[in-house]
């Protein structure tokens, strides 16, 4: 296998300029490593060819020698010189035979793993799974600290001294896997060792996912260079952000704003890989500012769980429908559903029936979390406890898609589903036009035709607006939240009307269904915590739970404000492709890239 054991002076060219790479050496490449074979006055084939001559023939001149000393009753210890001659040929070549063919087979069967140890045994996924999610800090922790470097002594001026310094910067060296770990790569590749199992079994979370990263490379040939393994703290996602790690993807982090929102001033980080977006979004925290800021709303807060279950009859799915629904038996329900949790409060339940089929779509709030796993069990709780008055209650899935779930749906358009939040500002007429370059007139009309007219030409459902998914792409990649979610947490419609005799511009957006949170899943990383300690909503709320992620909702609202306001003012004005090609088209050499 190739991939993993090029020579060194495949690297040794970099330039400055172009991106680091990373220089592989490893001790069985054979152009540098020496050879004992090296040291032989003869090829190595025509060597071995004259040892395996030598020992079966000295092998079988012992045997009728020996043979024929029995025949004759000879004793086998009294022995003549060309028997000691050939004894001598024999104890060479078997030392030179077992030194060339025996010592790799030897050490292999010294240094393989322990099979009580590595033995591949798929009945242990439940095991593993329930030990990988175990609180004991895995593997020893990593080394974040930068080394500092002496100031350089240079009579020239400051200013060229900077660059020289990082022009000159060495290559990153990775080393060789050890003994151990290569006799581990080459265990999971050949299938013995379950590679989901090595941070179980190595007990270091940054150690597996290196051998993990060398295995995949030599199983598909292909290299991972450029897909950084170092500076990341791979203990943190142990169990609960992502499973099997061979690295890290590197994603820029902008700063929008600041946005001026219920009289507080927020910088907004924003993740994305667009140009454009976050000087566009800039632009519209800009105009809101100079206008007086935006104003936010929380119209509903509570996360949703639909499971379905069938009974044998349209009529008992109907009976367990009237049941749930009946205020009279809220309080119990609810009583059964707040076991879960300290934070899961039950709020509705609103059921639909089909054919014979019952979905339940509870609601509940869920503090300064999420809230998906939270509501979960408390569904789970209410069906055990139905299970008592409707044992013909077949539970087919906790989750029916009447949730709903990381899919386009009415249902979260029409009643929500996380936040809902409408946001609002009024911008006026002279920081329209010289901050947006555009008049009120234009953004009424462009907004009727696009976002209204244009979006219900397309059918969309919850997508009367510009461009929201994309500000809220950016905000929850940055703050940890679930990137899936961006689909119903986009829902928006954007309205925009003139007011004061048409001078000023009101300007709104509203989201009935922005699901986030500021504790569990990708919050805790360090990363995403730091852009959510940006914001001042960083882990839960203690004194009042649930304003943390409420607060955070609310910012992704007026973020999608400022953005919406920003493109359609630059469609309007006729900037779009202008701006776009300033800001979101690189100006290197496409083709020199790829050849690389």
């Amino acid at each position: 296998m190739e991939v993993g054991r090029r020579s060194a002076m495949e690297y040794s060219n970099t330039k400055v300029g172009k991106p680091l790479k990373m220089k592989v050496k490893f001790v069985d490449d054979e152009k540098d490593v020496v050879k004992a074979s090296d040291a032989l006055p003869l090829p190595l084939y025509i060597t071995n060819a004259v040892f395996f001559a030598l020992f079966f023939s000295v092998v079988y001149f012992l045997l009728t020698s020996w043979r024929e000393k029995i025949r004759t009753n000879t004793p086998l210890h009294i022995i003549n010189l060309s028997e000691i001659v050939a004894i001598l040929a024999f104890v060479a070549s078997f030392i030179y035979l077992l030194g060339f063919f025996g010592i790799d087979f030897v050490q292999s069967l010294i240094l393989q793993p322990s099979n009580d140890i590595w033995a591949a045994d798929d009945d242990e996924e439940e095991i593993i799974l329930k030990e990988d999610a175990r609180k004991v800090p895995c593997g020893q922790a990593l080394d974040f600290s930068i080394t500092k470097m002496a100031p350089i002594a240079s009579p020239e001026p400051a200013p060229k001294v900077a660059p020289k310094v990082f022009e000159e910067k060495a290559m990153i060296e990775t080393p060789p896997p050890t003994e151990e770990d290569e006799g581990i790569i080459k265990a999971v590749v050949a299938g013995t060792i379950p590679s989901y199992s090595l941070e179980t079994k190595l007990g270091d979370c940054k150690r597996a996912a290196s051998i993990r990263r060398e295995a995949l490379q030599r199983v598909t040939g292909k290299s991972l260079e450029g897909l950084p393994l170092e500076g990341f703290d791979y203990e943190s996602i142990l169990g609960q952000c992502c499973e099997m790690p061979v690295g890290y993807i590197t994603i820029p982090v902008g700063i929008a704003g600041p946005l001026m929102l219920n009289g507080r001033e927020f910088s907004v980080p924003m993740a994305t890989t667009e140009g454009c977006l976050v000087a566009s979004t800039n632009r519209g925290c800009k105009a809101i500012n100079l206008s007086g800021g935006a104003s936010s709303v929380l119209l509903k807060d509570g996360m949703t769980r639909a499971p379905v279950v069938r009974f044998n009859s349209a009529k008992r799915a109907a009976e367990l429908k009237f049941f749930m629904e009946d205020p009279e038996n809220y309080e119990t329900i609810s009583m059964v559903f707040n076991k879960s949790s300290r934070f899961g409060r039950l709020q509705t339940v609103k059921c639909a029936v089909a054919g014979k089929n019952l979905y339940m779509r509870f609601t509940c709030s869920t503090g300064d979390a999420m809230g998906m796993n939270m509501v979960s069990k408390g569904v789970q709780n209410v069906l055990d406890f139905l299970q008592n008055d409707f044992p013909d209650m077949d539970v087919i899935g906790i989750s029916g898609n009447y949730c709903s779930d990381k899919k386009p749906a009415a249902v979260n358009w029409i009643e929500g589903r996380g936040k809902s939040v409408v946001c609002e500002a009024v911008i006026k007429g002279d920081i329209v036009s010289k901050v947006l370059k555009t008049n009120v007139a234009a953004l009424v009309e462009l907004n009727m035709l696009k976002n209204l007219t244009g979006s219900a030409i397309a059918g969309a459902l919850g997508g009367f607006n510009a461009h929201a998914s994309n500000i809220v792409s950016a905000v929850y990649l940055a703050t940890g939240q679930d990137p899936a979610q961006n689909i119903e947490s986009s829902h928006c419609i954007t309205m925009m009307e003139a007011i004061n005799d048409g001078k000023d511009l009101h300007v709104s957006v509203t989201m009935p269904s922005i699901e986030v949170g500021t504790v569990g899943g990708g919050t805790q990383l360090a990363s995403q915590s730091a852009c959510l300690n940006l914001l001042g909503v960083k882990g839960a709320n203690r004194e009042a739970p649930g304003t943390n992620a409420r607060q955070l909702a609310s910012v992704v609202a007026g973020s999608v404000l400022a953005g919406e306001l920003s493109l359609m003012s630059a469609i309007a004005a006729g900037q779009l492709v202008k701006s776009h090609m300033k800001y979101n088209r690189s100006n290197k050499d496409v083709t020199a890239v790829a050849s690389a």
